[in-house]
């Protein structure tokens, strides 16, 4: 036994993937969400599995308000908590959105925030909607045995926007599909400055950078999958939080659960660990504003994903070992990454400016018109989420920051 004792002192294995609970294959997603829950949670499902009909027939608020009062205590495991957490975090939009922002509401009833504060508990999860639910864990497969590509994938829950909000949805996963290959190629560069392995850590950033070039090509189908007048006067006000948000200015009762308002920021793609963790290997440092945003963000991923985040924080710096290594082949392979990276949030601005900001002015150049339909959708955009995120960012201006700080990391030669 001693000779292995000294022989992982000269080589300290920095993490596994596993540890964190990730796998090689799927990064962050889920692997294979359950889809069902035990019986006694029928009244939940048949509520979260109906509700684009609920909400456009303005029924889901008295449809909740007459749900029995379900204890958590009978679901099992992660994979039933994590569906749970999901099938109430699309309730819970639905039903404060349900009249946009005219009529949101102030108290969210005790049969819905009760077990739902309690399964966010037992996840580490806040109780709103969040990217872990909305695209990691709300996925399944058409043909179990099939690809995990978006023909044959299909949401588990959904929301108003038909074709477009499942478009949103399976696109977003398939850049966190884009991702695992980075994800582990982190884990493997982290391992490669303890050893030292010249050689796998070079292996290691040309896999990440090949990876975080996948992700913009994945991002590119936003295009053929998604309508920007849809998305943006449809579907984002129920990705829409209680957090600065001039629409709930007061936050949200969790009735049952205590007397003073609550406020959480709504979704956002700052809540994917993905990006975290490349700008934590790559020394990436933001400005104080947007790092304020970006460290929020990961109050609402689940903890063993921020562990992840925080044991590349606090392990050895990618950055330093190439610097006073003075290898010119590692200090490519470094800018490479820095550079696809930055290139990759410079397609999300694009993105951002189409979906949003152009959508937006779009829809104020039909204002004045009686609102109008888009298939069977009235299109009738929230004001107050005119130039920010979801999550309550000012939108254009923190993405841009991040993509030059990024460009700044550069190592010059």
């Amino acid at each position: 036994m001693m000779e292995n004792n000294n022989e992982n002192e000269e080589k300290p294995l920095l993490f596994t993937l596993r540890r964190f609970h990730l796998s090689e294959d799927y990064g962050f997603l889920l692997p294979n969400p359950l889809s069902e829950l035990p019986a006694p949670y029928g009244p939940w499902m048949e509520i979260a599995n109906n509700l684009p009909h609920l909400i456009q027939s303005h029924q889901l608020r008295s449809q909740v308000y007459k749900m029995p009062q379900l204890s958590s205590q009978h679901l099992k495991g992660h994979r039933e908590l994590h569906l749970a957490h999901l099938a109430l975090s699309f309730i819970t939009m639905g039903f404060v959105w349900q009249e946009g922002e005219e009529e949101t509401i102030k108290l969210l009833p005790r049969n819905l925030a009760v077990p739902y504060w309690e399964i966010s508990q037992m996840l580490g999860l806040p109780p709103i909607l969040v990217h872990a639910d909305f695209v990691l864990a709300n996925w399944k497969k058409k043909n179990l045995n099939g690809p995990l590509e978006i023909e044959n994938l299909d949401t588990i829950f959904s929301l108003p926007g038909g074709e477009s909000l499942r478009g949103f949805i399976l696109v977003t996963l398939l850049v966190e599909k884009a991702a695992a290959p980075g994800v582990k190629a982190v884990v493997q560069a982290g391992n490669a400055i303890l050893q030292p392995d010249k050689e796998a850590l070079h292996k290691a950033l040309q896999e990440m950078a090949k990876a975080i070039k996948e992700m913009t090509d994945a991002l590119k189908r936003m295009h053929d999958y998604v309508d920007p007048a849809i998305f943006y006067a449809v579907i984002r006000i129920f990705l829409s939080g209680w957090k600065d948000n001039p629409a709930m200015p007061g936050g949200l009762i969790y009735e049952g659960v205590s007397d003073e308002p609550m406020s959480y920021s709504g979704g956002s793609a700052a809540q994917s660990t993905v990006l975290h963790a490349f700008d934590e290997l790559l020394t990436i440092r933001h400005s104080k504003e947007s790092t304020a945003f970006l460290h929020r963000m990961r109050d609402y991923m689940p903890p063993h994903h921020r562990a992840f985040i925080e044991e590349i924080q606090s392990a050895p710096s990618l950055k330093q070992h190439i610097l006073s290594s003075g290898n010119e082949k590692l200090r490519i392979a470094y800018n490479q990454c820095v550079s696809i990276l930055a290139d990759l949030r410079t397609y999300h601005i694009a993105i951002v400016t189409k979906f949003i900001i152009t959508a937006a002015a779009n829809a104020k150049a039909k204002k004045g018109k009686p609102s109008h339909w888009v298939g069977n959708l009235q299109i009738n955009p929230p004001s107050s989420l005119q130039e920010r995120g979801t999550g309550g960012s000012g939108i254009l201006s923190f993405l841009k920051s991040v993509r030059d700080t990024t460009r700044a990391g550069i190592i010059q030669g």
